[in-house]
């Protein structure tokens, strides 16, 4: 493989530059005297590796220089010449060269064939009519981007991996998405039967429509040759102006055919354990490659790991070769967890599964163990967070030292103390990375944080789905050592919450991007930058849908409504106190009657309207705010309620006036946002009806003033609130509430109840109580100014996005056809009023009619 003439530099060529050629060149110039190599990259596409996994973030605000891979100067450093946009053609393997579609001629000693795959697009007619596209490449979304705006339904033919992601990437445009899949379920090859019957529910509560056990028969075009129509081999025909073909993937290994390569049966590149084909000069990487076990794998660390087997032999130098790989999976499509490990399927004989469903919250799970106790593999769908331990478990084939029914219970219900893997368990499939390799990285090369971890061995710098595991064990090891661990919030920020919270308060930062800067590395990620908008609004950072803010915020607050299962939105106004004047129940009831809305009394002591499209949300509120209301905050993470009872007013019982405090309370922290959502109430009496002792503030009256108790919670964890201060007069009550909410805002860790907070507050009750009360910490009059500050500021969120045309603009369910309702989101009626459809009921699209007067306060009552 190495012989050369003397006189010359041997000539490495490697044809394609995608994920897995990157990663080849990154291991290939770690190698011993790969600089006196000369390489050549010949690359189809006309952009530098890119991460093809994340694509679908793309339609999310990200940009192509986001994804790339190939990092600023490394080209240069090693002296790789990349030509773009010049794929290669030929190959003459007596010669030794390869000809480019330009018609150059690139001569070598060793090629390496890393051309990746295809979209498989089944042979149905019209395939190649406008609006047909396939899901592979940053070019490939940018043309499904423009058709988007001409479409109003969209279909995807294929319900796998990829098919899901493209689905997310046409309800993310606005479009009316259907998935089309062959198999009887969802990812058929990653998940069974039960897992598969959940995530299709998921999904189809989100609003895409899901068709099983169909495949594409035929596509219907129009008189001017574009998408009208997807025809299915049941006889349905779905309408649809844009289709997305994403059935799988076929190995490209036509180079190799042509050149007399032998292929598998099924495609793709033979090549031995040590990526070799049958000429000693060639190798091919990838998904191009049949594997020495005879499989074509389609995943990343696979590709990473032959890229890495590669490197080494053209170095000459020893190491495992590539025999096979785990092809774990985990990932969120359309906002729903799905991991897949091992057998998922319990192929092996003696197999049995253990199961826990809850069909209430979402959450599947089924563990596979062999016959010695070990566990072979496992699905989970809607809870993902046991996902890095009880993958390496299942690679590491050992039996389980815990009992299988307690590690298939999700975190809060399982009792299974913690698990031990052993040091040879591989953390990261993607880069081959054992647990033992990360303690050593700690122990022995100084690394003192996640970050340093991956950048010595390169673990969860793939896919990312170890990166929870990997902090367990970096943490583990710096404790062990007496190192403090590493509290940062997530790999972007090594400050705290409470951390970031001062450094914008003392600093006055007013964007994400200014504090990453500044303060943090990389782009950020699903943890941080919500909890920097939190922060930022919590310090009067200015209203949430404006500029980059609006682009943090978490899924409901991008509408300012709570997102329902089938895709419509709850509309929720603010009622302080559980007071409502006839006026304003009238108002709400003719909204109610007027766009067909489901109406419901909740708990908090107001009414929820339920079945609004995003179209609809700006004219219901112009009517809400019309009347007097403002928004109630029921979709962000703020003060929800102040419940009261109706105090000495009306009650026989009743000692102090609840509901004038209840709503005073309320229109003092409305719109306050905190790292996780705040209800209240206050009782008139110790009788106790407003049940303010389960809340995270609650005040019961007494016959000497007002009981104030904190830390509640009526959650899926109770907790009774503690009493903090007795016998508070009005003053001293509100300044006592001001100063703990403000402190909780200030020190709480993300997404923290304040339960959990003031149980994990060093000191608890009794430091809690000194510094709100006593001024220990000397930060009281800081505390107080900021709540001073929160009141100033305060907007009513609604109508100031009202009197916004710029905010106007997002809420719209198609964004070419503003006002269309969304056909995916259907009702059925129920007890006089409407529900969300489920699957297989015909349930029927709501429009906005003229108000028709049914009842009310001009309709004519005649009496005898």
């Amino acid at each position: 493989m190495t012989s050369h003439s003397p006189d010359r530099p041997r000539e490495l060529v490697l044809v394609g530059h995608g994920m897995v050629g990157q990663r080849f060149l990154e291991a290939w110039t770690e190698q011993p005297g790969a600089d006196r190599w000369r390489v050549t990259v010949l690359a189809e596409e006309p952009r530098p590796a890119y991460d093809r996994v994340h694509l679908s973030s793309l339609f999310d605000g990200r940009t192509p220089e986001d994804l790339a891979l190939c990092p600023p100067g490394f080209l240069a450093e090693h002296g790789i010449d990349l030509r773009l946009g010049d794929p290669v053609t030929a190959i003459d393997r007596a010669a030794r060269s390869v000809t480019t579609r330009a018609g150059r001629q690139v001569r070598y000693d060793a090629l390496v064939l890393a051309t990746g795959s295809a979209p498989f697009v089944p042979p149905v007619p019209g395939r190649d009519a406008a609006g047909c596209h396939v899901y592979r490449t940053i070019e490939d979304l940018d043309a499904i981007r423009a058709d988007a705006e001409r479409a109003t339904i969209g279909v995807v033919v294929g319900g796998g991996l990829l098919g899901l992601e493209a689905a997310g990437a046409l309800r993310a445009t606005g479009l009316s998405t259907h998935v089309v899949e062959f198999a009887p379920r969802l990812m058929a090859v990653q998940v069974d039967d039960g897992g598969g019957a959940l995530l299709r529910r998921k999904i189809e509560d989100l609003g895409v429509t899901v068709h099983t056990s169909a495949a594409a028969d035929a596509v219907a075009t129009g008189p001017a040759g574009r998408v009208r129509a997807l025809s299915l081999s049941d006889g349905r025909e779905l309408a649809a102006d844009l289709v997305v073909f994403s059935a799988g993937i076929r190995p490209r290994d036509q180079l190799a055919r042509d050149c007399g390569l032998p292929v598998g049966a099924r495609g793709g590149i033979v090549v031995d354990e040590r990526c070799r084909t049958a000429d000693p000069a060639v190798l091919a990487i990838g998904e191009c490659a049949q594997a020495a076990d005879g499989r074509v794998y389609g995943l990343v660390a696979p590709g990473y790991q032959m890229a890495e087997t590669a490197a080494r032999e053209l170095a000459d130098r020893p190491g495992d070769g590539f025999v096979g790989a785990d092809t774990s999976t985990k990932l969120k499509l359309l906002g729903v967890d799905v991991a897949s490990f091992g057998d998922p399927h319990g192929a092996a004989e003696g197999a049995v599964d253990v199961l826990y469903s809850d069909s209430r919250l979402g959450v599947y799970r089924k563990l596979v163990i062999g016959a010695d106790g070990a566990l072979l593999g496992g699905v989970l769908v809607g809870d993902t967070d046991s996902y890095g331990t009880l993958r390496p478990l299942a690679v590491a084939g050992r039996p389980l030292t815990v009992p299988p029914e307690q590690l298939v219970l999700p975190a809060g219900l399982s009792t299974a103390g913690p698990v031990t893997l052993p040091d040879e368990a591989v953390l990261c499939s993607c880069h081959n990375v054992t647990q033992g390799a990360v303690r050593a990285a700690v122990r022995e090369q100084g690394c003192d944080s996640v970050a340093a971890v991956k950048k010595c061995t390169r673990a969860g710098t793939g896919c990312g789905s170890c990166v929870k595991q990997l902090g367990t064990v970096v943490g583990e090891e710096l404790a062990a050592a007496g190192f403090a661990p590493q509290t940062g919030l997530c790999e972007h920020f090594a400050q705290t919450r409470a951390e970031l919270y001062e450094i914008v308060r003392v600093t006055g930062i007013t964007g994400f991007s200014d504090l990453l800067d500044r303060y943090g590395q990389g782009e950020g990620c699903e943890v941080c930058k919500p909890t920097v908008a939190s922060i930022l609004a919590s310090l009067g950072g200015g209203h949430i849908l404006d500029g980059e803010q609006a682009a943090l915020q978490d899924s409901n607050d991008h509408f300012l409504a709570n997102l329902q299962r089938n895709g419509s939105y709850s509309v929720v106004p603010r009622v302080p106190g559980g007071e409502i004047t006839p006026a304003g129940l009238i108002t709400i009831g003719e909204i109610a009657r007027d766009y067909g809305l489901y109406t419901k009394i909740t708990g908090g002591q107001r009414i929820d309207l339920f079945g609004a499209s995003v179209d609809q949300l700006p004219s219901i509120w112009a009517r809400l705010v019309d009347a007097g209301f403002e928004s109630g905050h029921a979709y962000g993470k703020a003060l929800r309620t102040v419940k009261s009872c109706v105090g000495e007013t009306w009650c026989r019982y009743g000692v102090q006036d609840s509901v004038a405090l209840a709503i005073e309370l309320e229109l003092r922290y409305r719109g306050l946002r905190s790292p996780h959502k705040l209800k209240s109430a206050v009782s008139g009496c110790a009788r106790e009806c407003a049940e303010a002792q389960s809340k995270d503030f609650g005040v019961i009256a007494t016959s000497a003033g007002w009981n104030l108790y904190v830390g509640g919670n009526g959650g899926m964890t109770p907790r009774h609130a503690d009493l903090l201060a007795a016998d508070l007069d009005r003053e001293t009550l509100i300044r006592t509430i001001d100063r703990y909410l403000m402190f909780y805002i200030r020190t709480a860790d993300r997404l923290e109840r304040t339960s959990v907070w003031l149980d994990r507050l060093e000191g608890g009750l009794d430091h809690l109580r000194a510094v709100v009360i006593d001024d220990s910490l000397g930060i009281a009059a800081e505390l107080d100014e900021l709540m001073a500050r929160h009141i100033g500021c305060y907007q009513d969120e609604w109508a100031a996005t009202l009197a916004d045309p710029d905010r106007l603009r997002r809420f719209s369910s198609f964004v070419n056809a503003p006002g269309t309702p969304d056909p995916a989101v259907t009702f059925v009626p129920e007890r006089g009023q409407i529900r969300p459809a489920r699957p297989g009921e015909d349930g029927r699209v709501l429009t906005t009619p003229a108000p028709v007067l049914v009842a009310g306060p001009r309709l004519e009552v005649l009496t005898p």
